[in-house]
């Protein structure tokens, strides 16, 4: 049987309690996960069940919105962040890692996060989500893949201006992008042997360098090597004809060379029910591809769609994992 699945709060002037009480009543007894955070803060009428131990989640989920209960120093006003609260957002990622890697919880999903708010409260030093799970997982480097039923793309770059992309673009980077994923796709998603299609940087892949030599000097040389090693890679190919249908259906995941190359057809696929995925934490994490919407907090127009999908995907994923280990 797979632990129900630990949702940290995020941001509770945000979205993120209104997604998770609406994610309830979609779910139920069907994928139990239980929230952690101040139960204060989910909209009222929410119906709710407070837990000491995830497993109870199992039953309760089956009438109520589990909550692992988490007292935050103040109340929240929808829309305004308090950074008096920023410690008890950390401590509730916190809490996620640690039932999930005790084996409390099958999988981490994680609400949406304010930055700002945490720095200016609690000093967060970490640039987002990603990288305070890799510190407490105590890992150097993972991926960051957005999924939806239709494409499976990773950028190599994330978020730094397109100028830099160039110089960060390293053949170590992409080598350890191309491996992560690899050995995700197969660990997570239980797929023996993955087939990745790798974009070039530059337009129709540098057009044997009339275009850029990027592709020649450095991407190519990277996907040979790995090829050598028994690796199912296409690429560099050029990105404008990477995404119609008859392409993606030869590949199980794109790898990007930037952010916008791998998030615009996602987007454009499936915007609201994309999902971010981490690859290579020793755990499972995933996330609702958006971020804290202020400007729609506490009016109830907020979509759990992309929020239901990160649950779904982080309990298939948790089943593929424990499939690898010969756990069912």
């Amino acid at each position: 049987m797979i632990a129900p699945i630990a949702l940290s709060c995020g941001e509770p002037a945000g979205v993120g309690p209104e997604i998770a009480a609406k994610a309830w009543a979609v779910l139920r007894a069907d994928l139990p996960f239980f929230y952690i955070g101040d139960p204060r803060h989910l909209p009222a009428g929410t119906p709710l069940q407070i837990i000491s131990d995830p497993q109870e989640a199992i039953v309760a989920s089956a009438t109520a919105l589990p909550v692992l209960a988490l007292p935050f120093a103040a109340e929240t006003t929808a829309g305004k962040p308090d950074p008096a609260n920023a410690q008890g957002v950390i401590d509730s990622i916190a809490r996620g890692v640690e039932l999930v890697q005790s084996g409390a919880a099958g999988a981490l999903c994680t609400a949406p996060i304010h930055k700002k708010a945490l720095k200016d409260g609690a000093g967060f030093a970490y640039p987002g989500h990603t990288e305070y799970l890799a510190a407490l997982a105590g890992v150097d480097r993972v991926v960051m893949m957005l999924a939806c039923d239709a494409l499976r793309v990773v950028p190599v770059t994330i978020h730094i201006p397109l100028a830099e992309v160039p110089q960060a673009l390293t053949a170590s980077l992409l080598t350890d992008t191309i491996l992560i994923t690899h050995a995700g796709l197969r660990r997570d998603f239980g797929l023996t042997a993955p087939r990745l299609a790798v974009a070039g940087l530059n337009p129709h892949a540098g057009e044997g360098g009339a275009m850029g030599l990027e592709e020649i000097q450095m991407i190519a040389p990277v996907l040979d090597a790995l090829r050598a090693e028994g690796l199912d890679i296409a690429g560099p190919l050029s990105a404008d004809t990477l995404f119609h249908p008859a392409a993606r259906a030869r590949y199980d995941a794109a790898i990007c060379m930037y952010h916008d190359q791998a998030l615009i057809p996602i987007k454009t696929l499936d915007f609201a029910g994309g999902v971010n995925v981490t690859l290579g934490l020793p755990f499972i994490r995933t996330s609702p591809d958006h971020g804290t919407a202020f400007d729609i907090a506490g009016q109830g127009l907020a979509d759990p769609s992309s929020l239901i999908e990160a649950l779904k995907m982080a309990d298939v994923m948790a089943r593929a994992r424990q499939t690898s280990r010969g756990g069912i």
